[in-house]
């Protein structure tokens, strides 16, 4: 199976200018197909692309420095174009799983910038890689490529930085799992509440929160198109990629983890964008990566031979009693402790929860037949403050 390796390089000041012509010049190629894609009723082939907007662009005056480049990247460009509109086209039709992909856009100079160079476009060598007319590029080693890279992939993100990231060929790892099944309950100030009586708490965003919001504040006074408003909006990317790498790094530790000890792991289907139409929450949501934790899961479970489930989002799992199978009903949020009317067992919310996804995730259901709707707890039998049970 295909995985990504990405590593962290130091170009120099030369080969920063060479990569900026060459981030130029892919923008550039992928605007006039995309431009011409607009304006055709048919969409054209990527040979007929290529050869408008490579070959004989580089022989018109306004385009001849394409030739500067290396050619691979800007072919890919277009190849990459002919990716995206597939995508939009089977998600429009509903061949594609997922949300729907929205057509592809224009690229700005602002943005995060990429170049993908194929086999004949870079060599490996011992602690640099060489790209093609860009020269041997000084590279952080952090780990061992698995096997000989198809192609690599040349970044620069908003904040200023530079990676590689490599493709490459890896072998499922299949080893045998400590526990049979998980259940995970998300949530914001405890990340993951799961069904073995673990509690992973969220990164503490808070401080660095606190440095964007003043540096936000000062970018929006600063006047459009001056230096000083360029230092602060690099400023401010970097605020937004240390944030980011903090919570990437919690993400995938504690995914590797899960998929590691557990054989069936069992998850929620959140209804994230609904959620995030809180105002008072939509920051403290987006900034969990609830997302982003289903992806990883599933990932890795794939590539370790695990079986990753996830939940219908209208199973009652905070509304039934995990011992008796009571319904009791919607509760507020703020009632973080319940005492089961039926059986006296006081659960703690979010780990009742748990334990019902991973009784639903490996293939228990609830006991509808005495869990009818008139089944409610009163407002006075869910509050922590009793003190017998009943």
């Amino acid at each position: 199976m295909k995985a990504r390796h990405s590593y962290r390089i130091y170009p120099t000041l030369g080969q920063r200018k060479s990569l900026a012509r060459l981030f130029g010049c892919v923008r550039v190629v992928w605007n006039d197909a995309l431009g011409l894609c607009r304006q055709s009723e048919k969409l054209p082939k990527n040979s007929e692309l290529q050869k408008i907007c490579i070959t004989q662009a580089k022989k018109a005056e306004e385009r001849e420095w394409l030739g500067e480049v290396s050619a691979i990247p800007l072919q890919q460009s277009v190849a990459d174009l002919g990716v995206a509109f597939k995508n939009f086209f089977s998600s429009r039709q509903g061949e594609r799983k997922g949300l729907k992909v929205n057509p592809p856009r224009f690229k700005r100079k602002t943005n995060r910038q990429t170049a993908r160079f194929t086999r004949g476009g870079f060599k490996l060598k011992a602690a640099k890689v060489y790209l093609a007319k860009i020269g041997e590029v000084k590279t952080k080693w952090s780990r061992p490529l698995p096997s000989e890279p198809s192609s690599v992939t040349v970044i620069k993100d908003c904040a200023d930085r530079y990676f590689l990231s490599f493709v490459v060929e890896v072998e499922p790892k299949i080893h045998p799992a400590k526990n049979p099944s998980i259940g995970i309950d998300l949530g914001l100030k405890t990340f993951a509440c799961c069904s073995n009586a673990e509690k992973i708490d969220s990164p503490d965003y808070s401080r660095d929160i606190r440095k964007l919001k003043r540096a936000q504040r000062r970018l929006a006074k600063r006047q459009k198109g001056s230096k000083r408003r360029g230092r602060m909006r690099l400023k401010v990317a970097k605020l937004n990629a240390k944030i980011r790498d903090k919570r990437k790094d919690f993400l995938h530790k504690l995914s590797t983890k899960v998929v590691d000890e557990n054989q069936i792991i069992a998850l929620e289907d959140l209804n994230v964008g609904g959620m995030v139409k809180n105002r008072k929450l939509a920051r403290a949501i987006s900034q969990a990566g609830w997302r982003e934790f289903r992806s990883l899961c599933e990932a890795k479970a794939d590539k370790h031979n695990r079986d990753f489930r996830v939940i219908s989002r209208w199973e009652p799992t905070s509304q039934v009693c995990s011992e008796c199978g009571y319904r009791w009903g919607k509760l507020d949020l703020s009632i973080r402790t319940i005492v089961c009317v039926n059986c006296g067992v006081e659960h703690e919310r979010d780990d009742n929860a748990s334990t019902n996804i991973e009784r639903v995730g490996v293939g228990h259901t609830h006991d509808y037949k005495r869990t009818g709707s008139a089944c409610k707890t009163s407002y006075e039998a869910v509050h922590d403050d009793l003190s017998t049970h009943p």
